[in-house]
């Protein structure tokens, strides 16, 4: 529960202190931080009669006084205009102001010089500058995510943007934790490099007195990777409920959008996957595809008991009992059939698409050896007319990244066939992958076979045979994390920041993946933690990846590559 409870309880306090009427106003970013915590009828039971955007909220001339209005913000130059108009001519009672991050002392003195007519009750600043999705796994929403992998002399400015707000995050995160961590980074990343020396600036420099808890107990990790370490797992298909969803539909701030689907009635167009709100979701997020048809047809069945019994109504009893009842039969009967409507459509992509063969190739180009056999599947794929032009590319990546250094004849072969095969297909994109997340440039041990340990445990795999083919892939995040808890992650390739080092026992980690995390790696970290090591780990990072944006972020950086004189 950790994040979702910091979040939480940031929005309480901000709310449960002005009585009466309120309107909250956000902007695009906080929106987001509150929808994912806070449902709209949590929102009505703290008296908050309507929502707003700050930018639309800045054009209406309306005059609200009977309401009082509280603001939550992140602390942008932009966001400080929208409240210098707002408080030229007020349009509520009062107004309480929220940050969710530092301000600087000039935005201070702009809104104290702002306020000539003295509606500002106060301004605070409460650390929810994250989108808290799950209790272990915050994302920031970061726009431009594609930026990470450009060299700084490319864009530099629209790079501090990206850099400031990914230090704005973690540095959240540490404060609603109310911890200052030892900080390490990935050797061979230069933005995670940048952004650890960022973060520890701003800790243990400039804000140096804000983060100091004086606490005894032993400092937290954080470890900031870069997401081109581990570009096969975001380039996979998923067959485990939430990452699924993800990948075939779409999830965003926890909602997923099925408006494109066809005839879907008007309640469930937009559905909302929580964990905190939703139990069976909670239950199952984490289970494979074949087990949630199994569990939501007990669903089902339980749910049709329910509404059979509903049906014998014969005293005035029975009906004081089920109107009793209603509000928790209704949101049952909706639960049922947002997840029976979304497993039906997975169903149906899965089968259009030709998923089981395609996965089934991946799953093995991901874990397995055999270079001939990976080879001659992929070739058979594409010269398959049901195998859709996306998914080619991607089982040519994900040949690619196994096998550049053995077979570039054949390497240059899938790529022809794949330029014959797809007009759309962006000539150059599977070399440029190479070049953003080749085997030079990574750390990690991707595929199990640079570590003899490794290549001992994969051995052992093999022998004892795979539970279910279709998810045998572990992220390289699993090896991190383990590495974590044995002590074993070597400061030579994840160095330390400045002279602050590891000293007694970790526990409690935050790794930071630069460029995005997936919800596999999410699901990693939730099945870490109930595994009970002594040590809690949280994952963050700039978006949640699904394989469509990721490949649309490598176009996009590719795009600007081609197009700047600065990249070679």
């Amino acid at each position: 529960m950790v994040l979702v409870s910091a979040v939480r309880d940031y929005i309480n306090r901000m709310l449960q202190d002005i009585s009466g009427m309120k309107v909250l106003i956000l902007d695009s970013q906080t929106v987001s931080i509150v929808s994912v915590a806070y449902s709209q009828s949590e929102l009505l039971q703290k008296e908050v009669f309507l929502v707003e955007l700050v930018d639309s909220i800045s054009k209406s001339k309306e005059s609200m006084s009977h309401l009082k209005a509280v603001f939550f913000l992140r602390p942008t130059s932009e966001n400080i205009h929208h409240l210098r108009r707002q408080l030229a001519s007020p349009r509520f009672g009062e107004y309480h102001l929220f940050f969710s991050n530092m301000l600087k002392d000039t935005q201070i003195h702009i809104l104290a010089d702002s306020d000539e007519q003295e509606v500002v009750q106060q301004v605070q600043e409460f650390y929810a500058d994250f989108v808290a999705s799950d209790p272990f796994h915050f994302s920031l929403n970061v726009p431009s995510n594609h930026l990470y992998m450009l060299p700084a002399v490319v864009d530099p400015s629209n790079l501090q943007n990206f850099c400031d707000r990914v230090v704005d995050g973690i540095a959240a995160i540490f404060l609603a934790l109310k911890r200052r961590p030892i900080i390490r980074y990935q050797r061979t990343s230069d933005i995670a490099k940048r952004i650890a020396q960022e973060t520890t600036k701003l800790m243990y420099q400039q804000e140096s007195g804000l983060f100091d808890f004086r606490r005894t107990e032993f400092s937290p990790l954080l470890l900031v990777i870069d997401r081109r370490d581990d570009p096969v797992t975001p380039l996979l298909n998923q067959w485990t409920y939430q990452a699924m969803l993800h990948e075939l539909i779409g999830i965003q701030d926890n909602k997923v959008d099925l408006r494109s689907i066809g005839k879907i009635p008007k309640d469930q167009q937009e559905v909302v996957l929580s964990s905190e709100q939703d139990a069976f979701f909670k239950a199952n997020m984490y289970e494979n595809f074949g087990d949630i048809g199994m569990n939501i047809k007990r669903l089902v069945d339980e749910f049709q008991q329910i509404a059979k019994s509903n049906q014998t109504i014969q005293t005035i009893e029975d009906m004081a009992k089920f109107v009793d009842n209603y509000p928790e039969y209704r949101k049952m009967h909706g639960n049922v059939s947002k997840h029976v409507t979304l497993v039906t459509e997975m169903s149906k992509i899965v089968e259009e698409h030709k998923l089981m063969l395609v996965s089934q190739t991946e799953q093995d180009l991901a874990c397995n050896g055999g270079q001939v056999a990976a080879f001659e599947a992929v070739t058979n794929l594409l010269n398959n007319e049901s195998i859709s032009d996306i998914d080619c590319l991607r089982l040519v990546m994900l040949y690619a990244l196994r096998y550049e250094k053995e077979s570039p004849v054949q390497l240059m072969q899938l790529f022809n066939k794949l330029a014959s095969r797809s007009p759309k297909y962006k000539p150059g994109l599977v070399q440029f992958l190479l070049k953003q997340a080749g085997v030079d440039k990574r750390t990690g041990d991707l595929y199990g076979n640079r570590d003899l340990l490794n290549i001992a445990r994969n051995m052992a795999r093999g022998l004892k045979g795979v539970e279910n083919v279709y998810t045998q892939h572990q992220p390289l995040l699993f090896q991190t994390m383990e590495s974590i808890t044995k002590g074993r992650l070597r400061d030579v390739d994840y160095p330390y920041i400045g002279n602050h080092f590891q000293q007694g026992r970790l526990q409690e980690v935050v790794i930071f993946i630069v460029g995005g995390t997936t919800y596999e790696e999410s699901r990693s970290v939730a099945l870490q933690n109930a595994s009970n090591s002594g040590i809690r780990f949280i994952l963050g990072g700039s978006v949640v990846l699904n394989s469509k944006r990721f490949l649309k972020d490598l176009e996009e950086a590719q795009r600007i590559a081609r197009s700047s004189p600065a990249v070679v």
